[in-house]
């Protein structure tokens, strides 16, 4: 059944020590929460992002004196 979960491979196992269920259960919340980090990548900044860019004038601006402005 696809449903079943007893069936399934497990997510990890330990091979050393005992722990307590508390620790396994915080060792699986880190687990599964790099998992889903790692699928979205990095999103396109939004329009707000842009615009505040631009306000702030953090874009290179071309013309003169753009050297001076370019070192950061």
């Amino acid at each position: 059944m696809p449903g079943d979960t007893a069936a399934q491979e497990p997510l990890f196992s330990v091979v050393k020590g005992e722990p307590t269920d508390v620790e396994l259960a915080a060792l699986a919340a880190v687990v599964l929460s790099l998992g889903t980090s790692a699928g979205e990548g990095k999103s396109k900044p939004s329009v707000r992002q842009w615009v505040r860019r631009q306000q702030l004038r953090l874009a290179p601006t071309p013309g003169p004196g753009a050297w001076k402005r370019s070192r950061g």
